[in-house]
């Protein structure tokens, strides 16, 4: 099991350790850290009240290492070692961000032909980093502890967005998320020209694992900055799983005309879209700061032809709220995935690659449209 987080905030020193900073300002490059979850242990409600629980005391991470040098040759020379095909003064201490972050993945994947997946979350709107870190551990619990579930270690894109869920922090919010999404772009070609790096090698040979994506909120926003940013031509398909949650983007992302989302079936194998009709997060998005641009995750999208059967629309508006009882996810309606045992079960199901049409409490409406009751 592995947790990584990628983050685009600034670094600042905290007891003289590198750490993420709470400031609502972003870097053009992610760092990466790894947490530890050794010792971890569930705060009791006194303790998380306390001034001093934030960082570390929340979770545990390690802001790794530049790479001494770019490109993933290093790593290459240093699994070669270790499987005996090769002879290198380097080690696994040699590696630094991205280099150290695939080497410790490819080896868990690699170590066992049981589920051994990976997801990659972006969170949405109003998130400090201390909130980021409490929502890891969420996510963890969720998607990781959950003996259903077949991921086993996570990628967390930091980025920072404001603490206030109020509708003026989200413009700041929406500027850094497209700011960030230069940045997700560019680990997006790191991942693939380690691959093409490591398997040009035909000594070694692919885990055959899988790796998703889930976008939750203004997240999606992120998202589709790097797909604006990415060339048609160097696109491919390493992703399994694309969860679009509760997408405060415009309903018409996947209209050609957008050279966005219409992307998604070129770089995964399928495409779940989760919509909520009373996501009052949503309403209050486009009527405030979206005029005229109905929301993606309360509208559900345009321009999608019946012949994209790799794209499924999943209508949660009529589920019940059963896990969180707050008024914040009881009226917001915007959190289903944290806040429904129906939409995570179906999470779940589509995380297993479960037939569109066998999972359970689905009733089909077209094709393409499911409406979860």
């Amino acid at each position: 099991m592995a947790v990584f987080i990628l983050s685009n905030r600034q670094i600042l020193f905290e007891e003289s350790k590198e750490s993420f900073s709470n400031e609502e300002v972003s870097v053009p490059n992610f760092r990466i850290a790894k947490c530890n979850f050794e010792g971890w242990k569930e705060p009791t409600k006194e303790e998380s009240k306390k001034k001093n629980y934030k960082g570390r005391n929340i979770l545990d991470y390690k802001i790794l290492s530049e790479p001494e040098k770019s490109g993933y040759q290093e790593v290459l020379e240093v699994l070669k070692k270790e499987k005996k095909f090769g002879d290198s003064k380097l080690t696994s201490a040699n590696l630094g961000g991205t280099q150290r972050m695939f080497y410790d993945l490819y080896k868990e994947m690699s170590a066992t032909k049981e589920r051994n997946d990976v997801l990659i979350f972006i969170h949405g709107y109003a998130y400090t980093f201390d909130q980021e870190l409490q929502a890891i551990i969420e996510l963890k619990k969720l998607y990781i502890d959950n003996v259903k579930s077949p991921v086993n270690h996570i990628l967390f894109i930091s980025w920072p967005a404001s603490s206030s869920i109020f509708p003026l922090t989200y413009f700041d919010d929406k500027a850094a998320s497209i700011n960030s999404g230069n940045s997700l772009l560019r680990l997006f070609y790191f991942y693939t020209q380690f691959l093409k790096d490591i398997f040009s090698d035909k000594q070694l040979t692919p885990c055959l694992q899988r790796v998703h994506i889930m976008a939750h909120s203004l997240g999606n926003r992120l998202l589709q900055s790097m797909l604006y940013s990415l060339k048609t031509d160097n696109i491919l398909r390493v992703i399994d799983q694309v969860v679009l949650l509760s997408a405060d983007v415009s309903f018409k992302v996947f209209e050609n005309s957008e050279e966005s989302f219409v992307k998604l079936p070129l770089l995964a194998n399928r495409i779940s879209i989760y919509i909520n009709r009373k996501d009052a997060v949503l309403g209050l998005s486009q009527f405030t700061k979206n005029i005229l641009a109905p929301r993606l995750g309360k509208m559900g999208p345009t321009g999608i032809s019946e012949g994209e059967k790799v794209i499924s629309v999943i209508d949660c508006t009529e589920v019940k709220n059963d896990l969180k009882p707050t008024f914040k996810f009881q009226v917001g309606n915007h959190w289903n995935y944290l806040s429904s045992s129906d939409v995570q079960a179906d999470i779940l199901s589509v995380l297993n690659d479960t037939d569109q049409n066998l999972i359970a409490k689905r009733s089909k409406v077209s094709d393409q449209m499911y409406l979860l009751t």
